[in-house]
Formats: structure tokens, C-alpha cells, sequence
């Protein structure tokens, strides 16, 4: 029997996923769910959406799972706020992996993930809690992507990379073997990331460099 699933969001993403998890899960979305400053109609997509801060009267989290379904904004930190509080409120997660993407049997997937199709992620690799993997990347073996990370579409991650919380990779970027990518990192589209990067930072360009006097909190995703 399928699982009632409660959609956080209500923006184009909330809309892909709920459209991923009716048709290649085994989840049944149910309903939509933002903040109540942001509820600008009542129904989406033939289903109800309701104010989150009224959730638990609508949809107890006994009855339902939850997926956030909130893109890069903030840096991934808008995404990661409504997650913890979703769970501190005794809620569970959905994780979302394509029946067309590839996940190794001993890779490592965390909750409120989503993996779109066309991904490979090979033996021993890991993707933590709360990510989204666009579609056609390559997470190659023993590499580590930790929590709250976004990777747009074609990136190339290398065996043995650990990719930083909070970061965000853009279209074509590409990793060598055993790079580490720091926390809080925003790497450009088409970027060539062959060193360790530093906290807070923009990398653009082949080879990649940081951008001087720019932070990547200050940047709009």
C-alpha cells in the first residue's frame, strides 16, 4: 500500500517532486504544505495545501511522511530550517532515488533526499540527508557529500572528494580525485576544481579559482 507523502513547498520543485513520487514511488502525495505568510491558494496540482505551522492538525505525523521539497535558496539553509523543524515536530522523511539512476548496493543515501535520473553513484560513496543530486551527475567511489548540498546537472565528482555542507555545485562541474570542497562553497557552472577550497567561497573558472572579496552566503540561489 502506498504511503501518504505531504509535500513542504509549493514552487516549481515541490511540483517535479510530487509529480517523481506519484509516478516512480511508492508514495502517495497527499497534500502540499508552505508557511502561512506564503499560502496564495488553496489547491495545487488537484491536491490541498495547507499551512505548515497547522500541519500536525491536518496531517499528524503518524498518518503521513514528509518530503521538503525547497531548491538552493539561502544556500540550502531555507531547505535545512523547515527539515529540522519538520523533525523536531516527530515527523519522517521520504528519500526520492530514480528508478533510472544507478546507487551502487553499498552507497549510502540519507532522508529527505532526492536523486534525480541519470545519476551514478558508485560503491562505497555517500549522499547525506536533505541533498538533491539534479539529473546525469557522477558521485564516484568513497566520495562523501554531506548534508544540505545541491548538485545541478552534469557535475563530475571524482573518487574520494568530500563535498562540503551547505554547497552548492553548479551545471559541469568536475572534480578531481580527493578534492575536498569546505563548507558553505558555491562552485560555478563548468568549473575545474583540481584543490581544496576554503569556507565561504565562490570558485569560478578552469582551473577553479575563488573569487576575490565575495562570499557565498551573500550569493542568491
Amino acid at each position: 500500500m502506498a504511503r501518504p507523502l505531504v509535500v513542504i513547498g509549493a514552487g516549481e520543485f515541490a511540483q517535479i517532486a510530487c509529480e517523481y513520487f506519484e509516478h516512480d514511488s511508492d508514495y502517495d502525495v497527499v497534500a502540499f504544505s508552505v508557511e502561512r505568510e506564503y499560502l496564495a491558494q488553496p489547491i495545487l496540482m488537484d491536491r490541498p495545501v495547507v499551512a505548515y505551522e497547522a500541519l500536525e492538525a491536518h496531517y499528524p505525523p503518524s498518518d503521513v511522511d514528509l518530503y521538503v521539497a525547497i531548491p538552493a535558496s539561502q544556500l540550502n539553509r531555507l531547505r535545512k530550517r523547515l527539515y529540522l523543524d519538520a523533525k523536531h515536530r516527530g515527523y519522517r522523511f521520504a528519500t526520492y532515488v530514480s528508478s533510472r539512476a544507478f546507487v551502487w548496493r553499498n552507497a549510502a543515501v540519507g532522508e529527505n533526499t532526492f536523486i534525480f535520473e541519470g545519476n551514478v553513484i558508485q560503491p562505497f560513496a555517500s549522499v547525506g540527508d536533505n541533498c538533491i543530486l539534479w539529473s546525469g551527475n557522477h558521485v564516484g567511489h568513497r566520495t562523501v557529500v554531506r548534508n544540505h548540498v545541491f548538485i545541478a546537472s552534469h557535475a563530475v565528482i571524482s573518487g574520494y572528494c568530500d563535498i562540503g555542507e551547505h554547497s552548492f555545485i553548479g551545471v559541469n562541474a568536475t572534480f578531481n580525485d580527493h578534492v575536498k570542497v569546505a563548507q558553505d562553497n558555491v562552485i560555478g557552472a563548468g568549473a575545474l576544481v583540481t584543490h581544496d577550497t576554503e569556507p565561504g567561497c565562490i570558485y569560478v573558472g578552469s582551473p577553479a579559482k575563488a573569487l576575490p572579496n565575495k562570499s557565498s552566503l551573500d550569493v542568491r540561489l
